[in-house]
């Protein structure tokens, strides 16, 4: 829509470069071109505006397929006004002088006459497709019908218009049918699923299998070293029993060889020890057979005198006297007695 503004019974329009301006003042051409600014009074002034800009048109439409299903088409076309003059000339451009607003609707003519003429085309190659084909291959196909026919519209170059593109964005059935079509494929689908998650336990179940038989094995190589640890162990507590007993042979034999030298050297000991004594003893009595009894007396008494205790005073009573002095008066007595106390002593 122009910009327009009014001053003083004149109106100054100012145009966007995406839009066409022709400017008739009384019959003749004064301004043609896009992105005009100018000055004009309402009452001798006719303008028009097109708009050379690319538009987008969204085509909805139902189209029936050669087995009877009804499908819904859901399309684009891009097209653009590539002559303006022409279009002006076919169709009501013009503009109020005061708002800018377009007198009719030419855009809405144009919708129309795209949307009628991909719509015909469409239902012209749906209705030779059966419904399986037209969803596997019918978006192609209705794509390059419908550009195709637009192409070869004569009415559309006469009005100078140009279509830029055209996109097919979908193509479906009624929802039951839809529904009825997505089973299969989601039973397939769901068996797929099971399968995988079956492949998926199986493998689970097959890992654990052998994380087990891994533990088990380590278990059992465990028990077969600690078995061999523990025959390994009993070998060296039986070898150094054996050497242990050994070495207390070596220490009893070397202790009994040491007790019997030790016994024999004091037998020996004892043996010369008693040879000596008997010796000194026998010598002792050789001497003393030698010897005369008076020395042998004197020998006893110096003995007996060694051997007495010590007697500090000797009291004698006149009877003890008496008899001493008796028995040492008389000769033959005395004799006797001390020859008899001397061999007694000896």
């Amino acid at each position: 829509m122009a910009d327009i503004t009014r001053r003083f019974g004149w109106r100054h329009l100012r145009s966007a470069p995406t839009v066409h301006v022709r400017h008739h003042r009384r019959g003749r051409l004064v301004h043609d071109g896009p992105g005009l600014s100018f000055w004009f009074r309402a009452l001798t002034a006719a303008v028009s505006e097109v708009p050379v800009d690319d538009r987008e048109l969204a085509v909805t439409f139902h189209a029936r397929t050669s087995d009877f299903q009804d499908v819904s088409v859901q399309a684009t076309v891009t097209y653009r006004i590539s002559e303006p003059a022409t279009a002006a000339a076919r169709l009501d451009f013009s503009i109020d002088p005061d708002t800018g607003v377009w007198r009719g609707a030419p855009l809405e003519q144009i919708s129309t006459l795209l949307t009628g003429t991909a719509q015909q085309h469409a239902l012209d190659v749906l209705a030779r497709t059966p419904l399986s084909a037209a969803l596997a291959d019918g978006v192609t196909a209705v794509r390059e019908r419908i550009s195709a026919g637009l192409g070869g519209e004569p009415r559309l170059g006469a009005t100078g218009i140009e279509v830029v593109a055209v996109r097919v964005i979908a193509l479906r059935p009624e929802p039951e049918v839809e529904r009825a079509l997505r089973t299969p494929a989601r039973e397939q689908i769901q068996q797929e699923a099971d399968r995988a998650t079956y492949e998926r336990r199986a493998v689970a179940v097959e890992r654990e299998r052998a994380i087990a038989e891994n533990e088990l094995a380590s278990r059992i190589e465990l028990a077969r070293r600690e078995e061999r640890l523990v025959e390994q162990n009993g070998t060296n507590a039986r070898r150094e029993a054996e050497e242990s007993a050994a070495a207390d042979a070596v220490r009893a034999e070397a202790e009994a060889a040491r007790t019997v030298r030790i016994a024999k050297a004091e037998a020996t000991a004892a043996r010369e020890i008693g040879e000596a004594r008997a010796g000194a003893q026998a010598a002792w009595l050789r001497v003393h057979a030698e010897t005369d009894p008076a020395t042998l007396h004197a020998l006893a008494v110096t003995r007996l005198a060694e051997n007495l205790p010590r007697v500090d005073s000797i009291t004698l009573s006149p009877d003890v006297l008496t008899g001493l002095l008796a028995r040492l008066g008389g000769p033959g007595t005395g004799t006797r007695t001390g020859m008899g106390t001397g061999t007694g002593t000896a």
